[in-house]
């Protein structure tokens, strides 16, 4: 499923995960890096904001999670825009607090819950969607 959803996102780095706590945004982030051959440890960047892996396919990839911001201009002290505009992959789980600071374009991915072990994905490319 990761190397489909690289597929279909094409040239677009910005890509935001949407989903309710424990809805599997960090293990799909893990399968993406390993589709993208990532060899560092990837977890989840709750208390560092962002996590830095090296790719020998796509260089390099940062992991965003914004959960525990409480104000979207903290986001700006860690120079967001430089990291969204490096033409680098930007893997974004809690998007909606740092809303007026993200880029026009961005692959958009909601996982649905629909049973313990068991997720809907929905994906799309999109434009200003907050």
């Amino acid at each position: 499923m990761a190397k489909e959803l690289i597929k279909h996102a094409g040239e677009e780095k910005i890509w935001i995960f949407q989903g309710q706590m424990g809805a599997g945004k960090t293990t799909l982030i893990k399968a993406l890096s390993k589709a993208l051959e990532v060899e560092d440890e990837v977890s989840s960047p709750t208390f560092g904001i962002v996590n830095e892996y090296q790719s020998p396919l796509a260089g390099k990839i940062y992991h965003f999670d914004f959960y525990r911001l409480d104000d979207p201009d903290e986001a700006l002290d860690i120079g967001i825009e430089e990291y969204f505009y490096s033409g680098n992959y930007c893997l974004i789980e809690w998007a909606e607090k740092i809303a007026p600071y993200l880029p026009d374009e961005f692959v958009q991915i909601k996982i649905e819950i629909l049973a313990k072990e068991s997720r809907k994905i929905h994906l799309q490319k999109t434009q200003d969607a907050y």
